[in-house]
């Protein structure tokens, strides 16, 4: 024999009754059957309400009734036919009057007693199992209603009332026994006590009457239909990769139940539990999945870790004082006082040294249990022999939960890495003996984020997803994300690497989507994008809280550089072009750099010098492997570079320039090229990263360019000075030629001082052959002292520097 349960989601409508009685149908082809039915979806409440706003004189409890009545009468007009519809609605309107009787009465008496609110809720379950019964038996004739009321027989604890097991036992056992039909309908969470008067069995209720139908029937299994496909190894409205869980043992499926998974109530199975009745969870609307198999041992040795869970609303209290030193009776008379005024505790832990205690509470408890905790020790608080009870609220517990946990090393360490490496920072951690659970308190914020990482290094292929949050998508970023879209497919099978972006904005629009931007047609979807500002581009980021969250900044724009210590502070990494923040002063410098390692995000920026040539990764090495810089020289424009390898006596330096600008080499203002300060600015950033204190007012810039040039306040002025000063750039150039040498803008660092300009450089020096935009590094050091390390390659160009963009991504990724 098989006991079903339906809960409230699976008949909460006609089409939903419809999709059980299908099932009921095909079960008793096989098999005897009790079936146990909760009320509507909502209509306990409801009917809660309704009571509530009786007691209160409010006539709005006649709406609600209305409301109730509606539900219950619809459901006979859809589903019975029409030559029964007339008697069974009779029925219907007879227990519906009844309840009505009842609301009258509480409105004139104004007393809503545990023992009113059992009768008033009752209504639910007795009038879905009636209607329901009527339904199956159109179908099925060899099918009844019984009153679970005359089976199930209890104290008169009113509204959680304790079962009379043997007593219950019996009765059950008897009628099983005597009935003849393949199916039984019984209306769930009802029951009586002694005197007749109708109870309750509390929270999961159903559950709980279905429970102790199998155990006296020594069912085969006790199958609960519900809206999901079984337990999920995490809650799948948060986590989108959680599955079903096919097998899990009875102690596992508790421990998640504790902690949140919401379609078992652990106190409700124990009958089936005692009698190692195998217990099925099954989806009403998906009935052919396999759903979840609760049984005595946990058969499947391979994965230690079964299910990830939460409770959210969690307050943590904390007592704590040099006077519980030693001192026996403190943890007995704190549980005493939450105990004896019914506050449940979720979580305890306590440090070996005795000097505090914490215990892990609902936050609706939180103000009462400050009350009667500092209450309880008044005389200790007032002698400051301990401190006042301290609550802290807006949290959440988050659990790891397998039954081969305690066979598995390492699995506590991999939990806390986990969190740890995405900046969710653990108040609290409980774990009991037998290893089957390790609980952590973490702030509510972080919820989502925590059970995506734990699921991600418990239960999947350990692909690693990075969520991108780009600013300036013009001519580099329109690449990189070019680059992206083309590479996603290879970094994930080669590299285990999920490269998602889930922000993107230029100087007027933004536009964020969580499960990431499709990158075939951002630029449309950009165009109907929200408004956007450095601050409210910010907070979204912020607001979505995703782990290995990286802020790429692919702008020259010294506000939004100025934004990288609010990213960083929230553990939000940071790649960027822009060279403004790593030039800007030094002590702004050195902050960033600070915050990176105090926050655990990290802070990259390869392309600020060389484009995507491996420069400052390279310097880095050197650094860390503790080698010392004595000097640089290097060329690190490649417009500057393009330009001097094209000027020439055949045409003018203006026309250079202008092709230089127009062929993308350039900025939009080539004066910034021109005048060395980009050049500046990357020999800073290098002599910075050697380890050197320095800023940018100490380089000295040896400009090439005549006054006119230098004094031009429009970029058209600046173009009409490079032809009125012709004879000028004609002589630079003349000069090389004659002495036999290459016009090249240097820059130098030697021993703490450093200086850019343009140099005649001749035939025997490593610059002498550089061709095109190429730049070229040579590193002086303790070990390279007479034979420089040379780096050398393009340096400019937007496919190279989305490339060096996109390699500290990378290197993002697989850290």
């Amino acid at each position: 024999m098989k006991v079903l349960k339906f809960g409230g989601t699976s008949v909460a409508n006609a089409d939903n009754i419809s999709k059980v009685i299908k099932i009921l149908e095909k079960e008793s082809k096989k098999h005897n059957i009790a079936v146990v039915v909760s009320a509507l979806g909502g209509t306990t409440d409801m009917l809660m309400k309704t009571g509530e706003l009786a007691t209160k004189k409010d006539k709005q409890y006649l709406e609600v009734y209305e409301e109730v009545s509606n539900r219950y009468i619809s459901l006979v007009k859809d589903l019975i036919s029409d030559q029964k519809r007339t008697d069974v609605l009779n029925e219907v309107n007879g227990l519906l009057l009844d309840l009505k009787q009842l609301l009258q009465g509480l409105y004139l008496i104004n007393e809503f007693s545990n023992k009113t609110i059992d009768k008033i809720v009752s209504f639910g379950e007795l009038l879905s199992s009636y209607i329901i019964s009527e339904i199956l038996q159109q179908t099925l004739k060899s099918s009844t209603l019984k009153d679970s009321r005359e089976l199930i027989i209890t104290d008169s604890t009113f509204t959680n009332a304790i079962v009379k097991t043997k007593e219950t036992t019996t009765n059950i056992s008897t009628f099983f026994k005597k009935n003849k039909n393949k199916v039984v309908v019984l209306p769930g969470f009802v029951s009586k006590n002694g005197n007749g008067d109708t109870t309750t069995l509390g929270r999961g209720g159903s559950d709980y009457t279905a429970a102790l139908i199998a155990s006296a029937v020594k069912a085969d299994i006790l199958e609960i239909w519900t809206d999901v496909s079984g337990m999920y190894t995490a809650n799948p409205k948060l986590v989108k990769q959680a599955f079903p869980i096919r097998e899990i043992s009875y102690e596992e499926a508790m421990e998640l139940s504790h902690f949140g998974a919401k379609v078992l109530y652990p106190p409700t199975v124990q009958p089936a539990l005692q009698k190692n009745i195998p217990i099925l969870i099954k989806n009403t609307f998906a009935p052919t999945e396999e759903g979840t198999l609760i049984t005595k041992k946990n058969k499947n040795k391979t994965l230690p870790v079964k299910g990830i869970s939460h409770i959210e609303n969690i307050a943590l209290l904390t007592l704590e004082g040099n006077g519980m030193v030693g001192i026996p009776g403190f943890s007995k008379r704190l549980f005493s006082a939450l105990s004896r005024n019914r506050i449940n505790v979720v979580l305890i832990t306590q440090a070996s040294s005795e000097h505090s205690i914490c215990v892990g509470i609902y936050s609706a408890d939180a103000k009462k249990a400050k009350h009667v905790v500092d209450e309880e020790f008044v005389y200790e608080i007032s002698k400051k022999k301990i401190k006042p009870l301290l609550v802290e609220e807006g949290l959440a517990i988050v659990a790891v939960v397998g039954d081969n946990m305690k066979s598995h090393q390492g699995i506590s360490g991999r939990m806390f890495r986990a969190l740890g490496q995405n900046n969710v920072n653990v108040r609290a951690i409980a774990q009991g003996a037998s290893e089957r659970n390790i609980s952590a308190v973490i702030a509510s914020k972080d919820i989502k984020k925590a059970l995506t990482v734990l699921h991600n290094q418990f239960f999947e292929k350990q692909v690693k997803t990075l969520n991108l949050f780009i600013v300036g998508v013009g001519n580099v970023g329109a690449i990189l994300l070019d680059q992206i879209r083309k590479q996603q497919q290879h970094l994930n099978t080669n590299l285990l690497l999920n490269v998602r972006v889930v922000g993107i904005s230029n100087s007027k629009k933004m536009l964020f989507d969580e499960e990431g931007i499709d990158l075939n047609s951002w630029k449309a979807q950009l165009q109907k994008g929200k408004k956007r500002t450095h601050q409210l581009f910010f907070e979204t980021v912020k607001k979505y809280n995703l782990s290995n969250s990286i802020f790429v900044d692919v702008t020259a724009n010294e506000d939004v550089a100025n934004t990288y210590k609010d990213y960083l502070k929230e553990s939000i990494s940071v790649v960027a072009c822009n060279k403004i923040a790593c030039s800007s002063k030094y002590s702004d410098y050195r902050e960033l750099k600070e915050l990176s390692r105090k926050y655990n995000a990290s802070f990259l920026f390869e392309t600020n010098v060389g484009a995507g040539l491996p420069v400052i990764n390279t310097l880095n090495n050197l650094i860390n492997s503790g080698d010392r810089i004595t000097s640089i020289q290097a060329v690190l424009s490649g417009s500057l570079n393009f330009i001097f390898n094209n000027f020439n006596d055949e045409c003018s330096f203006h026309d250079i320039v202008k092709q230089a600008q127009e062929e993308g080499y350039t900025e939009p203002d080539p004066r910034i090229d021109l005048s060395g300060i980009d050049v500046a600015r990357k020999i800073l950033i290098l002599a910075r990263e050697a380890g050197f204190k320095i800023d940018l007012k100490a380089i000295k810039n040896q400009s090439f360019l005549p006054k006119a040039s230098l004094k031009a306040k429009t970029i058209d002025e600046f173009y009409k000075t490079l032809k009125t000063e012709a004879l000028h750039f004609s002589k630079l150039y003349s000069s090389a030629k004659s002495n036999d040498c290459q016009l090249k803008y240097v820059a130098e660092f030697n021993e703490g001082k450093a200086s850019v300009g343009l140099q005649e450089i001749n035939k025997e020096h490593p610059f002498y052959n550089l061709k095109g935009k190429d730049n070229i590094v040579l590193f002086f050091t303790e070990r390279y002292a007479e034979q420089p390390l040379i780096i050398k390659g393009a340096g400019a160009g937007a496919q190279v520097t989305a490339s060096g963009l996109f390699g500290d991504i990378i290197t993002l990724g697989r850290n």
